[in-house]
C-alpha cells in the first residue's frame, strides 16, 4: 500500500512543506483548510469546495467523511456555518469536533480538517 500525495499547487504548500491531502493506509487525510471571503459562512463554503476538490482527486467525496475537526477563533461565529455542513455531510454526518482557537492569521474565521475512507483499490 503505497502513499499519494494530492497537491492544489497553493504556494504554501510549497512554503511550508505541506499537501492538501494524503491518501495512506486507507484514508484520505485532508489537511487544515482555511477558506477565502470575507465573513465565516463565504470561508466555510470556499474551504468546502478546496476540500471537496481534493476529496473527489483522491477518489472519494463528503459521503466518505467519518472525522472532522473545525477550528475557529470564535465559536459564537460556528452557528451560521451549520446550514453548508448540512448540506456537505447530508445524510452521512461524520464524528465531529469544534475547537475555539487562534488560527494562523486573523482574517480567518474557520479552519476545517477532514478525514475520509480511501477508495478500495
Amino acid at each position: 500500500m503505497g502513499i499519494e500525495r494530492i497537491s492544489t499547487g497553493s504556494e504554501f504548500e510549497a512554503k511550508v512543506g505541506y499537501c492538501r491531502a494524503v491518501v495512506a493506509g486507507g484514508f484520505v487525510h485532508v489537511a487544515g483548510t482555511v477558506g477565502q471571503g470575507d465573513d465565516v459562512v463565504s470561508q466555510c463554503r470556499s474551504a468546502l469546495d478546496v476540500i471537496g476538490t481534493a476529496l473527489e482527486k483522491a477518489g472519494a467525496s463528503f459521503v466518505d467523511v467519518v472525522r472532522v475537526t473545525y477550528m475557529l477563533p470564535d465559536r459564537h461565529e460556528f452557528e451560521p456555518c451549520w446550514p453548508l455542513l448540512r448540506e456537505a455531510f447530508g445524510d452521512n454526518p461524520p464524528a465531529a469536533t469544534m475547537i475555539e482557537c487562534n488560527l494562523i492569521d486573523p482574517k480567518f474565521r474557520i479552519e476545517i480538517e477532514v478525514t475520509a475512507l480511501a477508495p478500495q483499490a
